[in-house]
């Protein structure tokens, strides 16, 4: 089949250009030409912003489509303008949304795909379900073909491992024993699931009708605690066991605000998510475990240069030493 991916060269977007040509289909890409990812020599390549309309014209004009796959809408608008341009030219519409678009902390778990999604947890949230809200309207009214999937942490080659402080020093942290911070008790749940499974799931749904007006979890299905994420990293690099220093949310949110914006809609909920239903309509499975991930991962970070010293960030080490004082300070008042 002919397929157009939007912005085919970002973290899950390569690795989809890579399995979707693998699996004989003929991929164009349509980016804004900065980034070289090394795709496979048959993907052809459409060079233009996806907010001008036109260029999206010029991008379904070059070839005859069957599927697109949208990986960077964001704003209602630029849905709007994907249904008008691709509306009656293609089988197919693929969007790629997140797990954002739930309310949290949620009322029950596993979060099944038609959870509460007001009131949103956050603006990305908000803008992502209000793109899946007029995809799926556009398929009741119209047909619009359209099929929606939600990632959560998705990771791999070409990206970073995450941690509570952002920092870019993690992987050296690990690997010199140095103490590493964890947001609460570090018993929240959390899911790292490699861009390889999740490129699968958006592969499969090429050309399968089943999936067309259907919404997707495409998640880790081996969801770890923090303390879990760090130790198994950990071993994964022959690393010492780490040294885990675990600070309250909020404590962190008012200390140190730039460095923890993740924590206030993502890192502080426990969630897990259904995946029956991709499993069953898409095939999705998490192939690759978090140590292979990890290792995979790092290697790639090791090859571009992009693991920073441990001692390049001591804003961590001061969060580290004003924490410890203080919980010393604060069990001294009752001994």
């Amino acid at each position: 089949m002919n397929v157009l991916i939007i912005g085919g060269t970002g973290l899950i977007s390569t690795a989809i250009t890579r399995q979707a040509t693998a699996a004989g289909h003929d991929v164009t890409v349509f980016t804004r030409g900065r980034t070289d990812a090394g795709l496979p020599e048959s993907v052809d390549h459409v060079t233009g912003d996806r907010t001008d309309r036109d260029a999206l014209e010029r991008a379904r004009d070059a070839v005859s489509l069957g599927c697109v796959i949208d990986m960077v809408g964001f704003d209602p608008a630029d849905v709007e303008t994907a249904i008008e341009v691709f509306a009656g030219h293609v089988d197919q519409y693929v969007f790629c949304s997140t797990v954002d678009v739930y309310h949290r902390p949620v009322e029950t778990m596993p979060i099944r795909e038609r959870a509460a999604r007001e009131p949103p947890v956050s603006e990305y949230g908000a803008d992502k379900a209000a793109c899946e809200d007029r995809l799926f309207d556009a398929y009741r009214s119209d047909g619009f073909p359209a099929t929606v999937i939600r990632p959560w942490h998705t990771y791999g080659e070409g990206g970073g491992l995450i941690d509570t402080l952002s920092s870019a020093a993690y992987v050296d942290r690990l690997r010199k024993g140095k103490p590493i911070v964890v947001h609460g008790d570090g018993t929240s749940v959390w899911g790292p699931c490699h861009r390889d499974d999740v490129a699968a799931a958006f592969v499969a749904a090429i050309g399968n009708h089943e999936a067309v007006g259907e919404a997707y979890h495409v998640t880790a299905t081996d969801p770890l605690t923090w303390n879990q994420y760090h130790r198994r990293a950990a071993a994964a690099l022959d690393a010492p066991e780490p040294d885990l220093v675990h600070v309250p949310t909020d404590a962190l949110r008012a200390a140190v605000p730039d460095r923890v914006s993740p924590l206030v809609d993502h890192f502080r909920f426990s969630t897990v998510f259904d995946t029956r239903k991709a499993e069953r309509d898409l095939g999705f499975r998490q192939t690759v475990s978090w140590e292979a991930g990890v290792r995979r991962t790092v290697a790639r970070l090791e090859a571009d240069d992009a693991i920073e010293p441990w001692d390049a960030d001591p804003t961590y080490d001061r969060i580290v030493s004003a924490w410890r004082e203080a919980t010393d300070a604060f069990v001294a008042e009752f001994e």
